[in-house]
């Protein structure tokens, strides 16, 4: 999956506190594997999706979330929590908006930075197709 390209008058949050751009762009990465993931919440600001598959007990397996909170947004991701490894080679600059074990927190937009959380995103969905989560 390519990355949404943000315009450069697009890459700071609006003055008032808000990116929609940034969710945007956050959403289309679990966007991308929609046809494996139960969409449970797919609103302005907030996002969640479970794997289709459920886990041994019968119930859903949370895979991400984007939630809006003021300035900050916050992208939850819970391959990288089942599969810590995945987190090991992480730049410095993905490694700062790590809030706990698995959550990223966003107050603005850097292509580079979304590439790399791109590709997390999908070795943790290859790695949950791996083990029969996805």
């Amino acid at each position: 999956m390519k990355m949404p390209r943000l315009p450069a008058t697009q890459m700071e949050p609006a003055s008032d506190g808000t990116s929609p751009e940034l969710f945007a762009a956050l959403r289309e990465l679990l966007l991308a594997y929609r046809s494996e993931l139960s969409v449970m919440h797919d609103e302005d600001g907030h996002f969640y999706a479970n794997c289709r598959k459920l886990d041994t007990k019968g119930k859903a397996q949370f895979f991400g979330a984007i939630k809006v909170s003021g300035r900050k947004r916050s992208f939850h991701f819970m391959p990288v929590y089942d599969f810590p490894e995945l987190l090991c080679d992480l730049s410095p600059a993905l490694k700062k908006q790590m809030q706990g074990k698995s959550c990223f927190s966003f107050t603005s937009s850097d292509p580079a930075v979304l590439e790399e959380l791109q590709h997390l995103v999908q070795q943790g969905a290859s790695r949950y197709k791996a083990v029969g989560k996805l």
